[in-house]
């Protein structure tokens, strides 16, 4: 395969990411350019200093098609749990019809650390597991012990409601 250099590189780049069916891990991306993966960071990267509304999920890169026609509400809710409970937090999140956008922890030093996890169903959520599991990765409210926010989207408040009916039945919601 031929190397694609520079702009048309990063031009096929955003029609991939634009007619995907979901995330493309930048290793795939890269073997298509036949670049290195670290090329392909650097493109993302100039890519959204361009204001293209690309986000690297765990799952990989995602371009996001703002659908004018589709309003989703979105809610920041604070959880509290162990590690081990981290999966079914998840679970319990997506199998209400919710999609879990991030988390977000107060470090000491560097303040607030957003992640981006963009987990809408089982598939996700298994994906990320297993990512986390084969890195051997720590969750990030390791760092805050247990404690984090989470921004979750649905297309209904009514889904919402029932995520956070589902977690304060299991004590994983922190209420004020």
């Amino acid at each position: 395969m031929k190397k694609l250099l520079g702009e048309d590189r990063r031009n096929e780049l955003l029609t991939l990411l634009k007619n995907a069916n979901g995330p493309i891990t930048g290793t795939d991306l890269a073997k298509h350019s036949n670049v290195s993966r670290q090329v392909i960071v650097n493109d993302m990267n100039l890519l959204k200093a361009r204001n293209e509304p690309i986000l690297a999920t765990s799952q990989g890169y995602i371009y996001i098609n703002k659908d004018e026609n589709v309003m989703y509400f979105e809610r920041k809710i604070v959880c509290i749990h162990t590690a081990n409970q981290a999966e079914d937090e998840m679970l319990t999140i997506v199998d209400c019809g919710v999609t879990l956008k991030n988390v977000i922890v107060e470090h000491p030093v560097y303040g607030e650390i957003t992640a981006s996890m963009m987990l809408s169903n089982r598939k996700d959520v298994e994906n990320f597991l297993t990512r986390v599991q084969e890195t051997q990765a720590s969750y990030l409210s390791a760092l805050t012990n247990g404690t984090h926010l989470h921004v979750i989207s649905a297309p209904t408040e009514e889904r919402l409601d029932l995520a956070e009916k589902m977690l304060r039945e299991k004590g994983y919601l922190v209420e004020g």
